[in-house]
């Protein structure tokens, strides 16, 4: 098998429909499986071959799509780059990947003057070349490795996530499931393996012109045109994205009537954000789904269900019913590496723990990083667990979060959980966000507000602290700007 397959048969039965809508560019299917073979010829001429790792640094665009598919066509994996990566982590991965190509955009490229390990990459390709004469698919195993992507950690060994063949597959099963795309639909997705799931389905992707560091209000603008005239009817997105859209909408009380659905997840979603969602997007099934970049789906809620169980964030965050396809444990928290089957002992219902997870779709291997393996994975017998890092307990048969397993903060018996003070904090007044934190035996309390610290220490009447800090931002995560960034924010306030 090879996972590129899903796309060919896409493509051979939705020949003439867009496959990809870039700004003013746009592919349909049948010319972009032309150029994907085109392009293959040209990678293979090059000398790359079955096996090899070529390294991409290319943002989200028709030009990526194509040149990952093709390398999947001759059995070649894709190793991506994030492109708000500093030229430390990139050499860290640049190291690790141990690429025969790389393949970049003119920054990317500037890059390796002044990177060592980008220059002793051997095979230097173009991103605007195919060759003239088509190719033919390569066959691979279905344990062969087809994707490499790294998580978003700053420090350390790079965690690098591995996908065959197989479990990419496995993956786009569930997200059908999931998000359950028709070839009729136009989809907006920030997402990049969501893409790669439409272009499996036949169905139409739009890519939003987005950039987190420069998303201001005509930015704004633009996209909700996007939407607009591309008549899409579906958006996958980072809670980040339909927060700042769902706003704009509502200033401008500009109608998206035919956004049927929205699916957000990567960061915890708030009743108060919720209801900001289901005004903004009037007509939409807004579905708020939980998962990782190991685990994706591991269960989902809908953002009229969220605001509906809004009395019960007293105790946790709710995410709704566990997926069907995956297997679901709370079990005891702790730092220590769990080996075997003596640490997987189910906590009772309520009990808050550890959330660990396992079935087809959830990552079984790092990128040489045994370490990391060691961290966050459970062998029992044949089955591979994964320890998400993320708390949560089981009640009535739904799943809630309460934090990273981390950030729990335990006093004179009791535990806090910062996904409830952080859902508190983000209903006062003149309050963006906020988080609660542990520092020096010190309870900390932070807030991104305009307000003084008087008019907030007014408002913070449920919880006890020994200090508030105001911030004009709190710290986020580099991908989505969604959640926040825990480790940067205890060194700036500690």
């Amino acid at each position: 098998m090879n996972i590129v397959q899903l796309f060919e048969n896409a493509a051979l039965k939705y020949p003439n429909r867009l496959a990809i809508v870039e700004n003013k560019q746009s592919i349909i299917y049948k010319d972009l499986h032309h150029q994907v073979k085109l392009t293959a010829t040209y990678f293979s001429n090059k000398g790359i071959k079955k096996g090899d790792r070529v390294m991409i640094f290319i943002p989200m665009s028709i030009d990526l799509y194509r040149i990952v598919l093709a390398l999947f066509y001759i059995g070649a994996t894709a190793v991506f780059l994030d492109e708000w990566v500093s030229r430390k982590r990139l050499d860290l991965c640049c190291d690790l990947a141990d690429c025969k190509g790389f393949i970049g955009i003119r920054k990317a490229r500037m890059y390796s003057i002044i990177s060592k390990s980008l220059r002793q990459i051997p095979i230097k390709l173009s991103p605007n070349k195919q060759a003239s004469i088509p190719t033919s698919r390569v066959d691979v195993s279905p344990e062969d490795a087809a994707l490499i992507t790294f998580t978003t950690g700053s420090t350390g060994i790079p965690k690098a996530a591995e996908r065959s063949h197989q479990f990419l597959q496995k993956q786009f099963d569930a997200l059908l499931d999931e998000i359950h795309p028709q070839p009729s639909d136009v989809d907006m997705t920030l997402l990049p393996i969501v893409l790669f799931v439409n272009l499996g389905t036949g169905c139409t992707s739009v890519i939003a012109d987005f950039k987190i560091k420069k998303l201001n209000e005509s930015k704004i603008k633009k996209i909700v045109h996007q939407i607009q005239s591309n008549n899409v009817n579906r958006i996958i997105a980072s809670p980040f994205f339909i927060k700042k859209t769902a706003e704009y909408c509502i200033k401008y009380q500009v109608n998206l009537s035919h956004v049927e659905a929205v699916f957000t997840g990567g960061a915890p979603v708030f009743p108060e954000d919720a209801k900001l969602f289901l005004n903004g997007f009037s007509n939409a099934n807004i579905q708020l789904v939980y998962g990782s970049t190991e685990a994706e789906p591991i269960s989902s809620i809908t953002a009229i269900d969220l605001v509906a169980n809004q009395s019960k964030l007293e105790s946790g965050l709710p995410v709704g019913e566990v997926y069907h396809k995956i297997q679901l444990k709370i079990i005891a928290i702790t730092d220590a590496i769990i080996v075997g089957c003596n640490g997987l002992a189910s906590l009772d219902d309520g009990v808050i723990g550890e959330i660990v997870v396992a079935g087809d779709h959830v990552l079984k291997r790092y990128f040489k990083n045994d370490e990391a393996f060691a961290r966050n994975k459970i062998i029992c017998h044949d089955t591979i667990w994964h320890r998400t890092g993320d708390s949560g307990y089981m009640q009535d048969g739904q799943l809630y979060l309460t934090g990273r397993c981390q950030q729990l903060i335990e006093t004179e018996g009791e535990v806090i959980s910062p996904f409830i003070v952080e859902n508190y904090l983000q209903t006062l007044d003149g309050v963006t966000m906020g988080t609660i934190i542990q520092s020096h035996q010190k309870i900390i309390i932070v807030v991104e507000t305009h307000k003084s610290k008087d008019e907030i220490k007014v408002l913070l009447v449920r919880y006890d602290y020994d200090q508030l800090v105001k911030m004009k931002e709190i710290p986020r995560d580099p991908r989505h700007h969604s959640k926040i960034d825990y480790a940067k924010l205890n060194l700036l306030v500690k």
